[in-house]
């Protein structure tokens, strides 16, 4: 992977700044949820690799953008009494793999956010909202 310099990175960040800036809401929960997948594969490498810091800086991470979804849910909605069961499912399997470190139970997380975020994808195309593969 090549350094990049300062500048360099001060641009990419502003990129990224930009790109979540101009996101719909709809699309704003597609990159929590490609987030979330992503620090989980980060977390499951570092449990392989027995860095168990690492490991829990991105379950911590997880919970975190999970904790954000949970707070964001607008019950006046009948489906949003779903989505908290789905999250605090999520959100107790990720303090259990937290505490021990348990690879088979990321991957299950891994395996439902990944079922969750292919479901939202649907929803979006289903309501016209362009999917921007990232």
């Amino acid at each position: 992977m090549p350094v990049l310099t300062a500048q360099q990175r001060a641009a990419y960040a502003q990129y990224k700044n930009n790109k979540v800036s101009a996101a719909s809401g709809p699309e704003l929960t597609l990159m929590l949820y490609d987030g979330t997948i992503k620090f989980l594969n980060i977390a499951s490498a570092a449990i392989e690799n027995k860095d168990i810091q690492k490991a829990h800086t991105n379950l911590i991470k997880t919970e975190r953008i999970i904790e954000y979804l949970r707070n964001t849910l607008d019950m006046k909605y009948p489906v949003a009494q779903d989505f908290e069961n789905m999250y605090s499912y999520i959100a107790r399997r990720l303090v259990e793999a937290n505490i021990s470190k348990d690879n088979e139970i990321v991957a299950e997380i891994n395996d439902h956010m990944h079922a969750i975020r292919d479901n939202w994808v649907e929803v979006m195309k289903a309501n016209h909202i362009m999917v921007k593969e990232a």
